[in-house]
């Protein structure tokens, strides 16, 4: 076995069957193994956007999205993709090529000091040997996996990939953390408070503790607020689902939190965070690492597996509700009426394109969502009723993810429609991958809210009272576009347009990109 084997060995032996790239010389080797091995290639438009396809496969099976660049602009053009995982608590191998050890010292061309440009935004960086390659990915397994996930960056010299391999054994190590049982007191507190509040993060859906805090909420009668990358680790009909943090409708469900008593939060880590941490409330802390960010004051650290501790708490928990079902339903009908705040009557609204997909699309859909003011809507609006059902970049939010993402979430889950919301400017970022996505005949819905601006900033411009300048983006024809791309194209300016045009026939082996000419007004009203 040559060293790509063995890397590629220990890929498959951890479940991982896909690499997102874009080769160059130094990498031949690995892509030959890759070939020989049965895994499949996808071949990104760029670097960028292969590693934002890894982010998402990371997000959506739990195991590395692996990711491959070439030396030189391949590696630096890494770069974002690398830090959106390592933001965003998503577990990455990321491979970049590199020319020969000897002439690394002192040869200039393309070259890159690799540990240096990717040491800031990585758990680890390292290059791979013949006599060590075995046990680098064992580490690199296991500290991209463990908590918190991210990624993992490593060197791959022309010269050794292809050589023989001396640490050839494939063992791979515990991937996951032995469980924890026990309530630790949890329960108590909660039988001495009156108003308590789940605050449920990303954490919470790596450990696949929805199950259990389901159990909770029902039981102890709490109602559970989500942060955005964890929508769907409760059923948003679920009676005590209460909303999603930083999205829109912000001021109301800080004011829903500022009024509880006690607040639980259960694998919430605050790089979702938009507006800094305002609340004074007793706080627990449930994760499974200790709160050493600070960025909130916690009276109690509970730490371990987070389902097996929340399954604890739901044992151990005897008394009535704390909250009724009815005060949970008040919260959630004002939460509802907030949203539709601003709407422009007779005009396509942000929120008539979210509900018009929302009520076309079945229950099992997989939304992805770009970054932009269209975010803080689908983040707080579109209704998700499983895990991993929304993808979105919130611990870094890299304009550009979302049409990445769905192509992925669409090769892994093909039975499942798959929609992406995009803004005009983002897809601008991204839209050769549209062409990638007709030729993997990828049946998505691609969204793109058109108000030709960079909504976000002119927002802020005119909180200033200073004119929109350098915010504008110019009108792209869609359909034309789409067309160009192998892909069907339409476009809608009215809400019964677009419900006419859900409704009708979609394209069963391509994507069908849709232009929502969009008021922006209703954005104002949100955040």
């Amino acid at each position: 076995m040559n060293v790509s084997d063995v890397m590629v060995g220990y890929l498959r032996a951890a479940g991982i069957g896909h690499v997102f790239g874009y080769p160059g010389d130094p990498n031949i080797e690995f892509m030959e193994s890759v070939r020989r091995a049965g895994m499949q290639f996808v071949l990104g438009r760029r670097e960028g956007t292969a590693g934002l396809m890894a982010e998402a496969y990371g997000f959506l099976t739990g195991r590395p999205g692996v990711c491959m660049s070439t030396l030189g602009p391949g590696s630096s053009n890494l770069v974002n993709a690398v830090a959106n995982a390592w933001l965003d608590r998503v577990p990455m191998i990321a491979l970049s090529g590199q020319i020969e050890r000897k002439r690394e010292q002192t040869f200039t061309h393309q070259v890159l000091d690799h540990n240096r440009l990717f040491s800031p935004v990585s758990k680890w960086t390292t290059h791979v040997a013949a006599d060590t390659v075995g046990g680098i990915m064992r580490r690199a397994l296991r500290t991209a996996m463990g908590e918190r996930p991210g990624p993992v960056h490593i060197t791959t010299h022309a010269d050794v990939v292809g050589a023989e391999a001396k640490d050839a054994g494939i063992a791979l190590p515990p991937l996951a953390a032995s469980a924890f049982g026990g309530d630790a007191g949890i329960a108590a507190r909660l039988k001495k408070a009156r108003k308590p509040v789940i605050l449920a993060g990303i954490a919470a859906q790596r450990a696949n503790a929805h199950q259990a805090l389901a159990r909770l909420a029902e039981k102890a009668g709490i109602p559970v607020v989500v942060a955005p990358m964890a929508k769907g680790v409760l059923a948003e009909d679920h009676p005590y689902y209460a909303g999603t943090l930083d999205m829109a409708c912000n001021a109301l469900m800080w004011k829903f939190l500022a009024g509880c008593d006690l607040l639980l939060a259960v694998g919430f880590d605050a790089v979702e965070l938009i507006k800094p941490w305002s609340l004074s409330v007793p706080t627990v802390h449930v994760d499974a690492l200790p709160n050493t960010d600070q960025i909130y004051r916690a009276e109690v650290e509970v730490v371990g597996d987070i389902a097996a501790i929340v399954e604890g708490v739901a044992d151990a928990w005897k008394g009535e509700p704390r909250w009724t079902q009815a005060a949970a339903k008040r919260h959630r009908d004002a939460l509802r009426a907030a949203y539709y705040a601003g709407r422009v009557k007779g005009k396509l609204n942000p929120t008539d394109v979210i509900d018009a997909v929302r009520e076309a699309l079945p229950r099992e859909a997989i939304a992805t969502t770009d970054v932009g003011s269209h975010k803080l809507l689908v983040g707080q609006g579109w209704a998700t009723y499983a895990p991993r059902s929304v993808l979105m970049s919130n611990g870094l939010s890299s304009m550009g993810y979302s049409l990445p993402a769905a192509m992925v979430a669409q090769m892994l889950h093909p039975t499942r429609p798959v929609v992406c919301f995009i803004g005009d400017g983002g897809l601008a970022m991204v839209q050769g991958e549209l062409r990638l996505a007709a030729s993997l005949k990828l049946p998505l819905l691609v969204v793109v809210f058109c108000d030709q601006s960079l909504n976000r900033i002119e927002i802020k411009q005119a909180n200033r009272k200073y004119p929109s300048w350098g915010t504008l983006i110019e009108a792209t024809d869609l359909e034309l576009l789409a067309r160009s791309m192998g892909c069907e194209g339409a476009s809608v300016a009215s809400p019964p347009a677009f419900e006419r045009l859900l409704a009708g026939k979609r394209p069963k082996d391509r994507p069908l990109v849709v232009g929502a000419r969009i008021d922006p007004a209703q954005y104002t009203q949100q955040f």
